[in-house]
């Protein structure tokens, strides 16, 4: 029974990886555009898609539609198993006790946003390197060389704060007014370098196409850079869980109710009208995925938007200890939107609705293929 037991839970975890891979690589550029369209825009000027697909292929080629694709691979994969996972845990209580196993809508939607808190948290960081390497491909990338040549960095702001581009007229413009230096200092404008404010404040952060590896963004923003716009994020996916399920446990008993029809007995539970059909089921993931995917759309927007915003983290310090307080209302403060993108929220809302439905459908879809396959051998 054991080793019954490990080989289904293997076959599982196989199918499980296997569809989440394959409907992740297929779907994949619609997301890139998705991503590009969202930080791309402004409130003066909204991309169209023509326009992003147009720059990509100038920059990178067509090839840069699949930037950062192995991080989303694995962020997905452990995304999706946490949220699959608890939510299978909670549904387990509900239906501890009852004589046939069966979840109401509202605890699927209860479930669900649990599922979704998790499933952000655990792949916030993937995320964040999947993004910037999808605004490098639509980015001309400066080189370590032509910044050197702009700009004369000190030591100990080169050790800092890696690929840190001085503004010199800023430096200039700034001397005598933050500094506790007496002006008759020997060498004033080498002192003022030295002090951790001037680095941050009189400078300028690197392009977020520079700071795409995992070893930039904790060496410049530290380990918490990793889950930037975890706020958002945890709305999203919260959102996204809650309704993605409850609508999918909506439509499955709507097919369970239609297909007992004429049944003779009449079926007294789910397990007498029998398992529907994998396309049925398939296509049911498909439609829930397209409604949670434009339902949670805002939050998904303010997350990129966020997580394409480099911060250094001697600034994150100044404002915690300065007690810097977020703009906006109170409700953008708690959701982590920032008062500038209001206008931005709906921007590519068509593009990730459809990448919702289409990527819920493969994953679901190739999910069943692979189980049949497998436990067929």
């Amino acid at each position: 029974m054991d080793e019954l037991m490990k080989n289904t839970f293997a076959v599982h975890v196989v199918a499980a990886s296997a569809s989440v891979a394959l409907g992740t690589t297929i779907i994949y550029p619609l997301d890139s555009l998705t991503v590009l369209k969202q930080v791309g825009s402004t409130t003066r000027k909204q991309l169209a898609v023509g326009q992003v697909l147009a720059r990509v292929r100038a920059i990178s080629g067509y090839s840069g539609l699949y930037g950062g694709l192995g991080w989303l691979i694995v962020g997905r994969t452990f995304g999706l198993g946490a949220r699959f996972g608890v939510y299978e845990i909670l549904t387990a209580f509900y239906k501890d006790g009852r004589e046939y196993s069966y979840v109401d809508v509202s605890e699927a939607l209860m479930a669900g946003f649990a599922a979704g808190m998790v499933e952000s948290l655990v792949s916030s960081p993937f995320e964040i390197i999947k993004l910037r390497a999808q605004v490098a491909s639509a980015s001309r990338l400066l080189h370590s060389s032509s910044i050197a040549e702009k700009s004369s960095v000190s030591p100990l702001i080169s050790s800092l704060l890696p690929r840190y581009s001085m503004n010199m007229m800023s430096m200039s413009n700034s001397i005598c007014i933050l500094s506790t230096l007496t002006t008759k200092h020997e060498n004033l404008v080498s002192a003022l370098r030295e002090y951790p404010w001037m680095m941050t404040g009189s400078g300028r952060p690197p392009a977020v196409s520079n700071v795409r590896k995992p070893s930039d963004i904790i060496a410049l923003e530290g380990w918490r850079g990793l889950w930037r716009g975890l706020r958002s994020g945890v709305f999203r996916d919260s959102i996204f869980g809650g309704i993605f399920f409850s609508s999918w446990q909506f439509l499955h008993n709507a097919m369970i109710n239609w297909k007992a029809v004429g049944m003779d007995p009449i079926p007294r539970g789910d397990e007498d009208v029998g398992p529907l059909s994998p396309l049925a089921v398939s296509i049911a993931a498909g439609v829930s995925g397209s409604i949670a995917g434009a339902a949670s759309h805002c939050f998904d927007t303010a997350k990129s938007r966020s997580q394409c915003t480099v911060i250094p983290k001697y600034i994150s310090m100044e404002r915690k200890l300065l007690k810097w307080r977020k703009p906006g209302t109170r409700l953008e403060r708690l959701t982590g939107i920032h008062p500038a993108d209001r206008n931005l929220l709906l921007n590519g809302i068509r593009l990730r609705t459809v990448h919702c439905g289409l990527a819920s459908f493969v994953v679901v879809g190739s999910y069943f293929l692979a189980i049949d396959l497998l436990a067929a051998d």
